[in-house]
């Protein structure tokens, strides 16, 4: 049962570290970065599909992407979708494939941009401790209802602790590494 509990627990924090990830992903750096368009769909025969699998995503160069579509016919339908996703960046069809030119980021845009990841962050940590107050929760009810004694509550209560704050780390590291690229010009 306590087994459980700790898998959970390691699994769920593991699960916010990549939510993270990806959101950390979706912050634009200047540089020219495919994810940027992991999460938008385009109409591809009536089924909303990811651009990445309608097409290959180049990087031509640091500023610069380069869409080519499978499907000469979905030029459009990526144009549109780009600027509906309202990304900050304008898609220049070339007739076959798209380029997007993506412009250099001001100053007070990469400290705005900065303060986001440290406030995205330090949500990634609320939700970390979120998961250890529901392992510990679950401890205690054992405790209380006898399966385990009051010294191995503590115990494990300790394990999942040191579960936290690996988690925790791995969290500002991440956050710490993100601001660092933002603000290298």
């Amino acid at each position: 049962m306590i087994d459980e509990i700790l898998f959970d627990c390691e699994e769920r924090m593991e699960s916010s570290i990549k939510a993270f990830e990806r959101q950390l992903a979706k912050v634009r750096t200047g540089r020219a970065n495919p994810k940027m368009f992991d999460e938008i769909r385009v109409d591809y025969y009536g089924v909303p599909t990811p651009i990445n699998q309608v097409g290959s995503i180049a990087v031509p160069e640091p500023s610069q992407l380069l869409i080519k579509p499978y499907d000469r016919s979905l030029v459009k339908e990526i144009e549109k979708a780009i600027l509906a996703a309202n990304l900050s960046v304008t898609p220049q069809n070339e007739g076959d494939q798209i380029r997007i030119v993506i412009p250099p980021l001001t100053e007070d845009r990469r400290r705005q941009l900065a303060k986001e990841t440290k406030s995205s962050a330090e949500e990634a940590k609320v939700a970390i401790r979120n998961i250890r107050r529901d392992a510990n929760d679950a401890i205690k009810k054992l405790e209380k209802s006898s399966d385990i004694s009051e010294d191995d509550s503590k115990g494990y209560q300790d394990d999942v602790q040191k579960l936290t704050d690996q988690f925790i780390e791995r969290i500002g590291s991440l956050a710490e590494a993100k601001e660092k690229d933002l603000m290298t010009v």
